[in-house]
């Protein structure tokens, strides 16, 4: 098969991201004994260094998974709630009848990085000092 991507293979574990540093961490940590999710939070802490135009704490966690511990694919939600004073009076109080789909009156409050410290809390083996 022609693929103008690298071929990702490992016998003790692979790690693959957006970026090679992010990579190489997350690989870092499977080799320092960590589990997939120790090595998935670090290396989405690292994206949020490396590529910081597509990464960020101000950003959201939408993540799929299998856990083996519970034998069954989880989802973690990190999508920020919107924040308390976002009312529908507030916004009407503004002349808007809907909120806008885009903007700063569109804004969450951001659930990355909780959603990262949840992962390594509920499944991580390592802790967070150790990143």
């Amino acid at each position: 098969m022609f693929t103008t991507r690298p071929e990702i293979r490992g016998t003790f574990g692979v790690v693959t991201s957006t970026h090679w540093v992010a990579s190489a961490v997350g690989m870092a940590m499977l080799e320092r004994g960590g589990n997939a999710f120790d090595a998935a939070v670090a290396c989405g802490f690292t994206l949020q260094v490396v590529e910081p135009h597509l990464n960020g704490p101000g950003g959201d966690l939408p993540a799929v998974f299998y856990s083996k511990r519970e034998d069954r694919v989880r989802v973690l939600c990190a999508q920020g709630p919107a924040p308390a004073a976002a009312t529908i009076g507030a916004y009407r109080d503004l002349g808007l009848d809907l909120i806008p789909g885009s903007g700063f009156l569109a804004a969450v409050v951001p659930g990355a990085f909780d959603g990262w410290l949840t992962l390594l809390r509920d499944y991580g083996t390592q802790t967070l000092r150790r990143r």
